[in-house]
């Protein structure tokens, strides 16, 4: 355990930081799964902005890689694009 001032504040932080980081990332992963059992066309491009916009952030802060992000949009696309 933490004997130090600084130290007991930086365990908080990081508590907090990890939070944060679980909830955009797993609010991501919805989005992405319902994108991805999306049959409609027109419905999956209102979504593919929104979906890209939130993995670009989640490479940006650091929890996904920046060529994670670049797969994960680069599939998404192919899939509504590959939409009847």
């Amino acid at each position: 355990m933490a004997h130090h001032k600084s130290a007991k504040k930086r365990i908080r932080q990081i508590a907090k930081r990890r939070l944060e980081n679980r909830y955009h990332g797993k609010t991501t992963r919805n989005l992405i799964r319902v994108l991805r059992t999306t049959t409609d066309k027109a419905e999956a491009s209102k979504q593919l902005p929104l979906a890209i916009s939130r993995i670009d952030k989640l490479a940006k802060r650091g929890n996904i890689h920046k060529n994670k992000a670049g797969n994960l949009k680069s599939k998404l696309t192919k899939f509504v694009n590959g939409l009847a």
